[in-house]
């Protein structure tokens, strides 16, 4: 089957059943639950998209196996054109959202595209790179959709902590068979886990204490003794005047359980080998492809948040005081930034040995650095903009009811009316104040890990010898006459 439409992705999810709880109760019918069933019509819509005549060329390609059309997330860049086609796809997507939805299915198909066209990698003495080869080929000529885990459950961080081997907390291997390996404990920030085809599972990173943490491997959601356990939702009611966002963008986060789950061989992609772990991100580049849809998707997200000010300044009639301006341009240059360091990605691309054109690192590090830190900062223009008006937002029901004349007089706008003007401070309150506002602040703020990690890394893999060279020649060149 190829690429799909919002009412097969639907069926399929519905069909699944994974097991998934909640609030202490088991769902049985997810595609109708209240927490999820407004993402899971936020995700057909993209599927939808992607399927109408004017969006097919960009959204999708000409599969290389079947000639079906397949979607653009999976497609092997060779060009910088095939990577400026990947960038402009995922911000088509994106802006269905305004970039609220951080895993849209582009993400974790990128990162399978990138593992799955560097299957050489993960070659050992028993083929698990045609492992990885076949899941990326089936994957992309059936449309799945992922989701992944790759963190250990925060339980001690102190350098001296080890687990108990006997009673295991982090998901880890337990036994071995001919037939495949058996995983238990858990694993953290499972987002939309359980309301996806299949679930990733992804090195942890680091050093690992054994190599029974040394695995990578894809299961179907609804595995047998793999369980979903999710955080209080954020979707508080189903109007979308009241919570615009919230209502239809909330995408869940879980706690993922492995209770002796078994991994059958041909879904294993790496196990125990520590070398292969330990290059896996060098050899097969999915972290600057996750990189680089990321960055597209946070552009459309910075210009959303931008439109929004300018909304807000517009509406309440504040654009000609000097700090309204210098805020707003804040924003215009953080967006500005981003797509510069995005275009360099793509202008400094270059094909590794595998063919590929791979975007530059450099300036997705930086971007994916900033970014963190312009995040709260744009929250915070948001709040300082909209003041009390972001507290004054009475609800839908409101301007259904007798009082609706006093909104009407003491809420009006300097340019609308007082429900619109309501309805604008409802979206901005949503993004800055809400549960899923604050839930906002934080995915993005450690998207991608500890962000002082992230600048680390940033650190010891930028080459400063150019730089220091310059430095060098002018300090020891002599005076210019």
């Amino acid at each position: 089957m190829p690429a799909i439409n919002g009412q097969e992705f639907l069926r399929r999810i519905r069909h699944l059943q994974p097991e998934i709880w909640i609030e202490g109760k088991r769902i049985t019918d997810v595609c109708n639950h209240e927490a999820f069933k407004d993402i899971l019509k936020s995700k057909a819509a993209l599927f939808d998209f992607q399927m109408k005549k004017d969006h097919m060329d960009l959204m999708t390609y000409n599969s290389p196996v079947s000639g079906e059309r397949v979607g653009t997330s999976f497609m092997l860049p060779k060009t910088k054109e095939d990577l400026e086609k990947r960038r402009l796809s995922t911000q088509a997507w994106a802006k269905l959202s305004g970039g609220m939805m951080g895993r849209s299915p582009d993400y974790m198909n990128s990162c399978l595209m990138a593992l799955g066209t560097a299957s050489d990698h993960f070659q050992d003495s028993l083929s698990r790179g045609n492992n990885i080869l076949q899941m990326y080929e089936r994957a992309r000529e059936n449309d799945l959709t992922f989701a992944h885990t790759f963190v250990n459950p925060q339980v001690n961080r102190s350098m001296l902590y080890f687990e108990d081997e006997e009673h295991p907390i982090s998901a880890k291997v337990v036994k071995e068979t001919s037939d495949g390996i058996i995983i238990k404990g858990a694993r953290l920030l499972a987002t939309q886990g359980g309301i996806t085809d299949e679930l990733l599972v992804l090195p942890i990173g680091g050093k690992y204490i054994s190599e029974s943490f040394i695995y990578t491997f894809s299961i179907p959601s609804n595995t047998p003794n793999l369980r979903f356990i999710c955080r209080e939702s954020f979707r508080y009611r189903t109007s979308q005047f009241d919570h615009p966002l919230g209502a239809r963008f909330e995408e869940m986060d879980t706690i993922v359980v492995f209770g002796d789950v078994f991994v059958p061989w041909d879904r294993v992609f790496l196990y125990n080998d520590y070398s292969i772990s330990m290059q896996l991100a060098s050899e097969t580049r999915y972290f600057t492809f996750l990189l680089h849809q990321a960055t597209a998707r946070q552009v459309v997200k910075t210009e959303f948040l931008l439109g929004l000010a300018q909304m807000i300044v517009e509406t309440i009639d504040i654009g000609s005081y000097s700090h309204v301006q210098g805020k707003v341009s804040e924003i215009i240059s953080a967006l500005e930034t981003l797509k510069a360091l995005l275009l360099s990605s793509e202008i400094n691309a270059k094909p590794d040995k595998r063919g590929r054109m791979v975007p530059d690192v450099n300036p997705l590090s930086a971007a994916i650095t900033s970014f963190p830190r312009l995040y709260p900062r744009f929250i915070e223009i948001l709040e300082t903009l909209g003041a009390s008006g972001l507290i004054s937002i009475p609800t839908e029901k409101d301007f259904d009811s007798p009082v609706r004349g006093d909104l009407n007089q003491y809420l009006q706008g300097a340019s609308c009316e007082a429900r619109d003007r309501t309805k604008l401070f409802r979206l901005a309150w949503d993004v800055c104040l809400s549960a899923f506002g604050g839930r906002q602040k934080q995915y993005e703020r450690f998207f991608f890990g500890d962000p002082v990690r992230l600048e680390s890394g940033l650190y010891n893999s930028y080459s400063k010898e150019s730089a220091m060279s310059l430095a060098k020649f002018i300090l020891d060149s002599e005076e210019i006459e």
